[in-house]
């Protein structure tokens, strides 16, 4: 389960890095609040949890390798030969 922590506006806008930076490490939301009023809330992007590189990122992805030097279609297939 995901919790989230309360920040007033006023402490956001001073301490946004560094929110920023606490709430990736945590993985956890942070609610925006204007008067004790919720107005908006921030979260962790799923995207970026778990990976640092985009080296690696395909790992196990190919389903088949036969010929490596081989063409992927036959040139016949591509519509802009056409």
């Amino acid at each position: 389960m995901v919790m989230s922590k309360t920040v007033g506006a006023a402490e956001f806008k001073a301490k946004c890095l560094n929110l920023i930076d606490q709430m990736a490490k945590d993985d956890e939301s942070i609610v925006i609040t204007k008067r004790g009023k919720p107005v908006a809330v921030l979260s962790p992007a799923p995207h970026t949890r778990g990976r640092s590189s985009i080296i690696g990122a395909m790992k196990g992805s190919v389903l088949r390798y036969d010929d490596p030097l081989s063409p992927a279609v036959e040139p016949e297939d591509w519509d802009v030969l056409r």
